[in-house]
C-alpha cells in the first residue's frame, strides 16, 4: 500500500496491515515526525510539505519496486503526509513484512534512503516569520552509496 494524504495515521492500523497469516516473520517499521528545527517555541514553527500528484505516487511505487526485487517481503507500506505540520506530527510511516528480520530491517532502511532523496516532496520550514524551502542534503545522497555496492 502507497498513499500521500492530509491526514495523520495509526502506526497500530497500518501494522496489523502487514501481517500475513502463518507467514510473517518479521515486522520493521519506520516513523518520521517533524522535529523541532528552530530555536524558537515550538508552537512558532511549522513544516509544510508539497507534493506533484500522481508523480509522488510513481516515484514511491518505483522504490517499493525496487526493495520487492531485492529481498523476499511479503509486504510494504508506505504513507506520506502532505501539508502543514507542527513539531512532533507523524510525517512517514514505512513498514514490511518478511519472513525473516533481516529482510524487513534491509528493506526498511532502503525504503527511507530513497524516498529521502528521490520520492518527489518538497519542504518548506517556517520558524516565527522566517520561511525557507529545504535543500536536498548531501548526507542523504551518501546514504544512498550503500545500496550500489
Amino acid at each position: 500500500m502507497i498513499q500521500v494524504q492530509h491526514e495523520d495515521f495509526q502506526v497500530d492500523d497500518l501494522y496489523k496491515g502487514l501481517l500475513k497469516a502463518n507467514k510473517t516473520g518479521a515486522v520493521a517499521m519506520f516513523v518520521g515526525l517533524v522535529r523541532h528545527f528552530s530555536t524558537l517555541p515550538k508552537e512558532n514553527c511549522r513544516f509544510e510539505l508539497e507534493h506533484y500528484p500522481g508523480m509522488t505516487e510513481r516515484n514511491l511505487q518505483v522504490i517499493v519496486d525496487e526493495a520487492n526485487a531485492r529481498w523476499p517481503l511479503l509486504d510494504v507500506c508506505v504513507v506520506h503526509r502532505v501539508g502543514c505540520l507542527a513539531v512532533d506530527d507523524q510525517i512517514v510511516f514505512v513498514g514490511v513484512s518478511a519472513a525473516h528480520r533481516a529482510e524487513a530491517f534491509q528493506a526498511c532502511d532502503f525504503i527511507m534512503d530513497y524516498l529521502k532523496s528521490r520520492a518527489a516532496f518538497w519542504k518548506k520550514e517556517t520558524q516565527g516569520s522566517d520561511s525557507h524551502w529545504v535543500d536536498a542534503k548531501v548526507d542523504d545522497e551518501k546514504s544512498l552509496e550503500r545500496w550500489s555496492k
